[in-house]
């Protein structure tokens, strides 16, 4: 039986379910989740092993205006990987009704690629039928797509059509990871991520954007099954630094909390977990801040 394998980049604006859905093909949780836009801001590798496969999703930052040196970043790396896969899958909303000045931006550079790309309408239990067919039809006039698979991928309908699809268009190969790998983010990075997911949860619709994570301490006791995180979250004002804090350090305490009952149940261990808040004014536009909390 031949072997198929190969690279496929998920692409879209903000908040169409990109992470969504490439949690929901692994099954696992290899990329945090926000209904705010911009959640993703790296470029996240999640790896579905099958018996006559192995895809590898790359899981990219939301295409969108940048405003400061992260936001570049973020549209460049979604942008950097068209050309160095073997397929695009294309995430667009359901609820959008019609392509968008933002959609029709990323069509312009699909095109511009020789990669071929599958068009995945997600969000399909938000509207009617008769408005999905419309849609569908709306973007094949635009591109002439490989594919055109409508799903939700929060409630997992539609997965596994994405996935036959895809595996037309992969060439034979051999296998890239491990059969038990799922993600190639580091465990430190993974903790990074899940408290920056509690805090896009947990705070005021201004402050998350302003926020990053850097683990300073990431260290497995001796003889005992407990890690040790140090953890410093920059922000960009006082008056965030105060929000996330929270009266008598109530937000802060809540953050650690749930962001370390989660890492205990990925990792499996116990987590001793220390959380700090540091003002860094304009941080997102500082190149050796960016390159610290590995935006490279």
């Amino acid at each position: 039986m031949s072997f198929k394998s190969g690279f496929v980049t998920v692409i879209g604006r903000p908040n169409v379910g990109k992470s969504t859905m490439i949690n929901a093909i692994t099954g696992e949780k290899v990329s945090i989740v926000s209904e705010k836009p911009q959640t993703t801001r790296n470029v996240v590798k999640a790896i579905v092993t099958r018996q006559d496969a192995q895809i590898v999703f790359i899981d990219t930052p939301g295409v969108h205006k940048p405003k400061n040196k992260l936001g570049e970043y973020m549209v460049n790396v979604a942008h950097a990987t068209l050309n160095e896969v073997d397929a695009v899958v294309f995430i667009t909303q359901a609820n959008d009704k019609e392509p968008g000045e933002g959609d029709k931006m990323i069509i312009s550079q699909l095109k511009a690629v020789r990669t071929p790309a599958i068009l995945v309408i997600n969000k399909i239990d938000l509207v009617k039928k008769e408005e999905l067919l419309s849609m569908i039809a709306a973007y094949n006039e635009l591109m002439n797509f490989a594919a055109t698979v409508p799903v939700s991928a929060i409630q997992g309908e539609g997965i596994d059509l994405v996935i036959k699809e895809i595996l037309k268009l992969l060439p034979e190969g051999p296998k890239y990871f491990p059969d038990d790998m799922v993600t190639d983010q580091s465990e430190r990075i993974l903790a990074a991520e899940i408290i920056r997911e509690k805090m896009l949860s947990l705070l005021e619709d201004e402050v998350p954007h302003g926020i990053g994570v850097d683990i300073e301490t990431f260290k497995e006791r001796q003889d005992k099954n407990i890690i040790d995180i140090d953890a410093v979250i920059y922000c960009e004002k006082e008056s965030h630094k105060g929000i996330i804090i929270g009266k008598q350090g109530s937000m802060l305490k809540k953050i650690g909390t749930i962001a370390r009952v989660e890492l205990e149940n990925i990792l499996g261990t116990k987590i001793f977990l220390q959380l700090w808040v540091k003002v860094k004014p304009d941080w997102r536009n500082s190149e050796s801040i960016l390159r610290m909390l590995g935006y490279k």
